[in-house]
């Protein structure tokens, strides 16, 4: 520990602890080193009395040894129901949203977990035989953000070694018996046949472990050469632009795909090579983002679930902004005095509010709409302004209108209307400025 991880002295780190062999060696294992660290326990209510005898082992150790324990509870069943997600699911995300909290309160460097090299076997087989990248067969990370693993190095055979030798107390989880959990089948049933097979089976593992592990870093150095060619600007930093132009060079090699896209949800590289020459407008969809073709471009974007309620905001005169989620909007009103000193940009628009009926609204916009553009004579459809600004699919759906009754008086942030402008006849104005 005191060769691989020096990040630790000095720095207050948090131990996620079960109470079983892993978590208990690895708490021994601080104390000898007497490192700053706390205890973090939870008790997620599944297996009856035996998750309180664990808490009551966890409680006992901590006092005994004086370290700091913070402990937590939850009704995963009927949180796992509620979401929707498996019990295991939903217990990896309530102990990890639990460490994040208690890591921003209480200003913890570290979260350590006692994740051990044979974790690393049964989590490279459920990638396999579920279908994975390279990034699935490299294994846990030993050092991610901010959590730690200092066990990985280590089989369970070694840990439980040492934990007797040392007489250190842990508390044996039943449930890790039952196969009908994937895990729990590979680790039971499958792992031992394999290292029947072979002696040294854990050691050859680690080794080509390392091996991919090399390879993967091959992989993203040739990554980054594509992406920095495939890549260009973007004015919305919310979208990422990809040259379709660039991409179909690797379409007798779609793993280029693959690599690309599999981190955002796309691993049908098959769709992906069709989206490249598809007509613009066509667009794949992941559970958390969206791939849009766009002219040449591919765009990339977050998927966002918008409330249809709070689709149309009304303002009223006395409002003084609005939060739209993605911006923000203030609102000023004045006299005005002199027309010399006032200053215009794109992020602001200055409206004669005598001319405006309030409540104003804000919403996106729909097909029809139409605007006389400030600086220009007559009026336009929006769809011909965003064609004509060259605006992409995300573009335009991510606009939003600011409206007096059913008129248009400023495309939020690129343009306002030409009937709504102060003069020299405007006695009060209304300043609206986009904040992001």
């Amino acid at each position: 520990m005191q060769d691989h991880f020096p990040e630790f002295n000095g720095k207050k780190l948090l131990l996620a602890v079960s109470g079983g062999i892993d978590s208990m060696v690895l708490s021994q294992l601080l104390l000898k080193l007497d490192y700053d660290f706390s205890l973090a326990h939870c008790n997620f209510n599944l297996r009856g009395t035996a998750s309180d005898l664990d808490e009551a082992l966890v409680t006992s150790e901590a006092q005994k040894n004086q370290t700091r324990l913070h402990l937590k509870q939850f009704d995963t069943v009927p949180l796992a129901k509620q979401a929707k997600v498996s019990i295991q699911m939903a217990a990896r995300d309530l102990r990890y949203a639990w460490f994040n909290e208690l890591i921003d309160k209480e200003n913890y460097d570290y979260l350590l977990t006692a994740h051990h090299a044979d974790d690393n076997i049964e989590t490279f087989l459920i990638n396999l035989s579920r279908g994975t990248g390279l990034d699935g067969l490299t294994g846990i990370p030993e050092k991610i953000a901010k959590i730690r693993r200092p066990l990985l190095p280590f089989s369970k055979e070694e840990i439980s070694v040492y934990a007797e030798s040392e007489g250190i107390i842990w508390r044996e989880d039943q449930s890790n018996r039952d196969n009908k959990y994937v895990r729990n089948k590979i680790r039971n049933e499958l792992i031992p046949i394999l290292k029947e097979l072979n002696s040294s089976f854990s050691a050859s593992f680690s080794s080509t472990l390392d091996h991919l592990k090399g390879s993967q870093q091959i992989v993203k150095d040739q990554l980054n050469d594509v992406l920095s060619a495939s890549v260009t600007s973007s004015d919305d930093p919310s979208i990422v632009r990809f040259k379709t132009q660039e991409l179909q060079k690797f379409a007798n090699n779609r793993s280029y795909y693959f690599e690309i896209f599999s981190p955002y949800g796309f691993d049908q590289t098959e769709e992906i090579k069709s989206l490249l020459t598809a007509q613009p407008g066509k667009q794949l969809l992941s559970k958390t983002h969206r791939l849009v073709k766009d002219r040449e471009t591919l765009l990339l974007s977050k998927l966002v679930v918008r409330d249809l309620v709070q689709e149309e905001r009304l303002i009223q005169s006395t409002d003084q902004s609005i939060d739209l989620g993605d911006l923000s909007i203030q609102f000023n009103t004045d006299k005005l005095k002199d027309l010399s000193g006032l200053q215009f940009d794109a992020k602001s628009a200055l409206f004669d509010k005598n001319l405006l009926t309030f409540p104003l609204s804000v919403r996106k916009w729909e097909k029809g709409d139409y605007f006389y553009p400030i600086g220009m004579k007559g009026k336009k459809k929006l769809s011909k302004f965003f064609k004509d600004e060259k605006y992409s699919l995300l573009q335009k759906e991510n606009i939003w209108l600011l409206c007096s009754g059913s008129k248009v008086i400023w495309v939020i942030g690129k343009r306002m209307d030409d009937r709504y402008k102060i003069t020299d006849n405007t006695t009060h104005i209304l300043k609206a400025t986009v904040k992001t």
